[in-house]
């Protein structure tokens, strides 16, 4: 035969559950249990917020800048290159960047005219115009080497004066760069040009090179 035996509750030691050390453990842990609570709280609140809403909200949320937050020029480029045009550049480009854009120069250049009067170094500027002139065509006069002569870049048609120009403005000069431009003013002011070479702020062969472009 098979006895079954009844526990009261009174012959059992201890409780099933300690009252005492649960009040315990939920009196210590009760600043973290209620953080707990309320992150669930905040959890759920969010998700059913965002119930319903179109997928493409949550491009706010992309770190990734925008395009447009970039800086962009637009420069002419025309005459003896391979694909003259409209062209965009981003700023800080030179006109030897530009001339590369434009496939490089043609068979026609005219390339001693450009040896001579054209600073590839020179930054391009906004709305500017690059023109290459063709073999011959420079003998027709400056007007007719850039078609217009405003804002024809890195074309020296007019004497520079040495005690007055720009940074830009000497940077223009064939051959003079950021680092020669800045010691050409440093050693300001001038009283002939042959003092360009006595303070030391080009050589002879840049000298040679930029005298015919240059005043006092």
């Amino acid at each position: 035969m098979i006895y079954i035996k009844v526990v009261m509750r009174d012959e059992i030691d201890e409780p099933l559950i300690n009252t005492e050390k649960l009040q315990d453990l939920i009196a210590f842990y009760k600043f973290p249990l209620f953080l707990a609570f309320l992150g669930i709280v905040l959890t759920g609140a969010a998700f059913i917020s965002t119930i319903g809403k179109p997928a493409e909200e949550g491009i706010i949320f992309s770190s990734e800048a925008s395009p447009s937050a970039s800086l962009y020029i637009k420069v002419d480029i025309e005459g003896s290159v391979v694909k003259a045009g409209l062209y965009e550049f981003s700023e800080g480009e030179r006109i030897e960047d530009a001339i590369k854009k434009a496939g490089g120069l043609t068979e026609k250049a005219d390339l001693p005219w450009i040896e001579k009067n054209m600073n590839k170094a020179a930054k391009l500027s906004d709305g500017g115009k690059i023109y290459i002139p063709s073999l011959g065509e420079a003998k027709e006069g400056p007007l007719a080497v850039g078609k217009t002569e405003n804002n024809l870049l890195g074309v020296t048609s007019k004497l520079i004066n040495i005690n007055t120009a720009s940074q830009a403005e000497l940077e223009a000069l064939p051959g003079v760069g950021p680092v020669t431009a800045g010691k050409i003013i440093s050693g300001r002011p001038y009283g002939k040009l042959e003092e360009l070479k006595e303070k030391k702020a080009v050589g002879q062969a840049l000298f040679d090179k930029i005298k015919d472009k240059i005043t006092i």
